[in-house]
């Protein structure tokens, strides 16, 4: 794209068209499937990962049962406020993006 437009070849054209189709199918297609909002079990569980954790080492490490834990991340319980500081505090996510996500 440093060419400039007008000194583009009629190749480099085509495949600047066919990249921008790709993209726009992609877009149309792919995109308008994902949610907007992630879920928390999948921000808790990506920094799961990240830090090489599991549940039981995520209760230990936050002081509440591993139970409790599991029920959260299953969606069998609403996260409450101990458990929302603790992930905030012990794993680094941010507070407005759990506000937005329960």
């Amino acid at each position: 794209m440093n060419k400039g437009e007008s000194s583009l070849s009629e190749e480099e054209k085509e495949q600047i068209r066919r990249l921008a189709s790709s993209i726009e199918y992609y877009e149309d297609n792919v995109l308008k499937t994902m949610p907007l909002t992630p879920k928390l079990t999948n921000i808790v569980n990506q920094k799961l990962r990240e830090r090489e954790l599991n549940q039981r080492s995520l209760a230990k490490l936050i002081g509440i049962g591993t139970s409790k834990i599991s029920q959260i991340l299953n969606g069998k319980r609403q996260p409450d406020v101990q458990f929302l500081k603790a992930i905030h505090e012990k794993l680094g996510i941010d507070g407005n993006v759990l506000l937005e996500v329960i």
